[in-house]
């Protein structure tokens, strides 16, 4: 299923950026060149350890051809199952169990394909059985997880010199638990998933034994399904230019994770402005939709839901063809991709589809929504969050799941969105549902505000940071599926990874501020 216009794949072999767009070419000096300096730029210590490599590079020989004698590049498949462990298949030459790989092929337009082709023969899994995983550095797939130099002694039968294999590990988890490995009988005899402690290569068992045993499937790519609350869906015309994913069919507007993006929802936020010059005041997750970029990987696509009734013929469109509303009878008639339809059907008959209509347009660029005084408006999302400090001074912090679509398996403060109710009423409610706490509104007070944006053109945010003077319970996790413990630290010594509004609050307060500002310009 394809949902965006052009970056909705994470890897950018796919889709994403507008190099990526042009038709694939067989990996050159300058494409390997790219790959390591982006690696590099994860971990800029190796820099020395890849001096080898780098001077090759610089040098007149391909290191992608099996004719290169010096020096070859091999990749590697670094497949991860749902317990934290890693395949691994015997290789006859280095009599030892490695992660399946081999030699670039003429045919492999990058390496990230050479390793998707290498897995696929050695172990029978198709690309369609394995995602990216953002475990091993929450970036795109196609930055290796490991790049290894080892020499390979010299072959007289096959008339081979010693030279030096240039290995680059990528990094994927199983799409399907229950995937098999068919094992080509002439390639391996047997394969092995073994834990990240026993990976026979240290430099790549060192990073995934400090990342953690994971494997499991998050999504990286978000959209946006746009409703009227009358029965229409806004439907965007990509492009019709070879090499992007689906050109000129319809989708929902949407794209990629990027590193700045602190959660999915920002994802969607920044996509709906930069490709449309829209803004929602309200997203809310309503799925998670497989599916697959044209590498046939799969992958997972969150999907968001927001209500506009603005015209968008007023929009500013900056990517594509055009966007235009259609109601699902009439979409059978474009040339959309099915799974679209039929989320579009999914959501036309359940009950948010007779909702009534959303606020006023907003945040559309070159045409402003107007407030009934006339004057140009954007509302602003308000959250309320909980500050409680302990006569330590430390401060209560909660870790979040790490499912939650909001700054998954990240700390942060007690938090939520006001209801029909005040900021006070809201966080103490919140404290009573989320940690089992009980709070006075009258020992509540206002001790900061962030007033945020998340990327340019997002939906403003107003972070209100409310103090409980006293409080009664011990914090405890009434919301397993939102937050998985809850401990005290230090406000100069805050845990990692962190919301990073949250350590911008904090700050402010032990500064004695009342208020900052996040992302503007």
């Amino acid at each position: 299923m394809t949902h965006g216009h052009r970056n909705d794949d994470p890897c950018p072999e796919l889709s994403t950026p507008a190099e990526s767009e042009k038709p694939s070419v067989s990996p050159t000096h300058a494409g390997i060149l790219e790959t390591v300096e982006a690696y590099l730029g994860r971990h800029p210590d190796e820099r020395g350890a890849l001096s080898g490599l780098l001077s090759a590079l610089d040098g007149p020989h391909d290191l992608s051809s099996r004719t290169t004698m010096s020096g070859r590049v091999t990749c590697s498949a670094v497949v991860i199952d749902r317990e934290g462990r890693a395949l691994h298949v015997p290789h006859k030459t280095a009599g030892k169990f490695l992660a399946p790989g081999g030699h670039v092929e003429q045919d492999d337009h990058t390496l990230l394909g050479a390793a998707l082709r290498a897995v696929c023969e050695e172990a029978g899994i198709p690309p369609g059985a394995l995602c990216a995983t953002l475990e091993y550095g929450h970036e795109p797939c196609d930055i290796a997880v490991d790049i290894d130099i080892h020499e390979i002694d010299a072959d007289p039968a096959e008339g081979e010199p010693a030279r030096h294999h240039y290995d680059f590990r990528f990094a994927f988890c199983l799409a399907d638990s229950a995937a098999d490995v068919a094992l080509q009988a002439e390639q391996v005899p047997g394969a092995r998933w073994l834990p990240f402690e026993r990976v026979a290569s240290p430099s790549l068992r060192a990073k995934l034994v400090a990342c953690g045993p994971y494997g499991r499937i998050e999504p990286m790519n978000a959209s946006t399904l746009i409703h009227d609350g009358r029965g229409r869906y806004l439907l965007h015309l990509r492009d019709n230019i070879p090499g992007i994913w689906e050109p000129g069919s319809w989708a929902l507007l949407g794209g990629g994770r990027e590193p700045g993006d602190v959660s999915l929802e920002a994802t969607a936020r920044r996509e709906l402005w930069e490709e449309a010059g829209l803004a929602l005041s309200v997203l809310e997750p309503i799925a998670v939709e497989l599916a697959t970029g044209t590498n046939g990987m799969t992958v997972p696509v969150q999907i968001f839901c927001g209500q506009w009734t603005g015209d968008p013929a007023g929009l500013d469109l900056r990517e594509g063809v055009m966007v235009a509303w259609f109601r699902p009878e009439t979409m059978p008639r474009l040339r959309l991709n099915p799974s679209t339809l039929d989320l579009v059907r999914r959501h036309a008959a359940g009950p948010t589809s007779t909702t009534h209509p959303g606020p006023e347009p907003v945040a559309v660029a070159g045409q402003r929504a107007r407030s009934r005084a006339g004057s140009s408006s954007v509302p602003h999302i308000v959250g309320v969050h909980l500050y409680l400090q302990r006569e330590d001074g430390k401060v209560l912090l909660g870790l979040r799941h790490p499912d939650s679509a909001f700054a998954a398996s990240t700390h942060h403060l007690l938090a939520g969105h006001c209801e029909q109710e005040s900021a006070v009423s809201c966080v103490v409610r919140e404290a009573e549902e989320e940690a089992g706490l009980l709070i006075d509104p009258g020992d509540v007070e206002l001790i900061h505000v962030v007033h945020m944006v998340d990327a340019p053109g997002a939906q403003p945010r107003m972070g209100l940071v409310l103090r409980a003077r006293r409080w009664s319970g011990t914090p405890e996790v009434r919301e397993p599926d939102r937050c998985v413990s809850w401990d005290w630290f230090d406000p100069q010594r805050l845990p990692s990874p962190i919301v990073p509004y949250t350590a911008a609050a904090i700050a402010g307060i032990q500064a004695g501020r009342v208020y900052t500002e996040l992302g503007w310009t």
